[in-house]
């Protein structure tokens, strides 16, 4: 098993100065990080991938940063599905160049779009031939892009790992992959274990947390379905702790992501509390 942990458990922002959590991550026993890049995120790529280099630390990449809002490729405007590949593209350049694994989320359309209504008959094919095209070119650069259901508070697009797994089939391309959200998931199933069964063949990690994004065990998600689920599928790859720190300016940076309540004031117990959790609950259902 592969620990990782978002840069969010520790920063709000990923500078040049962000590196130091390569050391940060070491001394946690963690094997990866994810960082968060946007249109307002500028570090310098050649200082990133020799501190990772330097620490043995992997790495994957998720747009957290400014998305413009037009970089859609689920969008009705095929102009925009256009702007949106390029947008995309643009931050598997960047993986490639600090030597990201994966490029990760739920680029399939736009976190915080949500469109209610019925949605248009192709809807899911023109996202998919952007998916596709996206595909080969991650491909091209060495880069696996990871796509992510996401609650209906985040999107109208993909919700349930059924859902996920139609759209990644019907993109046709083996360079997508799956990862699936303990806290984005409890809006939307009834089975964890299920779940993780359903899109065993692509499932290339989980985001580990619970219902609140509080550390995984103190909330309601159904852990024995997780950790039988994973057991049954003999998962062996990333897990990935993600939330938001409610220490950062006062909570100010918790409050502007949307969380509400202090459930990450600090990264670094967040990652040992979890892991610890995480090993006693697979290490029972390995027993069991």
């Amino acid at each position: 098993m592969k620990y990782g942990a978002h840069c969010y458990l520790f920063i709000d922002e990923w500078t040049d100065e962000s590196v130091q959590l390569f050391e940060t991550a070491g001394e946690l026993g963690l094997d990866f990080l994810e960082i968060s890049v946007g249109d307002d995120i500028s570090f310098s790529t050649e200082l990133v991938r020799k501190k990772k280099e330097e620490a043995g630390i992997e790495l994957t990449v998720g747009p957290g940063g400014e998305w413009p809002m037009e970089c859609d490729l689920s969008s009705d405007d095929p102009k925009e599905r256009s702007l949106g590949l390029e947008w995309h593209k643009k931050q598997v350049d960047l993986c490639h160049e600090i030597g990201a694994m994966a490029y990760a989320g739920a680029i399939y359309g736009h976190a915080g779009m949500i469109k209610r209504r019925i949605p248009p008959a192709d809807e899911y094919k023109v996202t998919a031939e952007g998916l596709h095209a996206l595909g080969e070119y991650a491909a091209q650069k060495g880069v696996e892009v990871v796509l992510e259901p996401m609650s209906h508070f985040r999107t109208h697009l993909v919700n349930t790992p059924q859902q996920m797994l139609r759209l990644v089939k019907m993109s046709d391309h083996p360079n997508l992959k799956i990862s699936l959200d303990t806290y984005h998931l409890v809006t939307e199933i009834l089975d964890y274990r299920e779940a993780i069964l359903t899109v065993k063949d692509y499932l290339w990690g989980m985001h580990m947390c619970e219902n609140n994004r509080g550390v995984p065990g103190r909330g309601i998600v159904p852990w024995e379905q997780v950790f039988t689920g994973l057991t049954e599928i003999g998962f062996e790859s990333y897990m990935l702790f993600e939330s938001y720190n409610s220490s950062i300016n006062d909570g100010t940076f918790a409050f502007g992501r949307g969380m509400f309540h202090n459930v990450c004031a600090n990264g670094a117990e967040f990652v040992r509390e979890g892991i610890d959790f995480i090993k006693e609950g697979m290490e029972a259902a390995a027993a069991n």
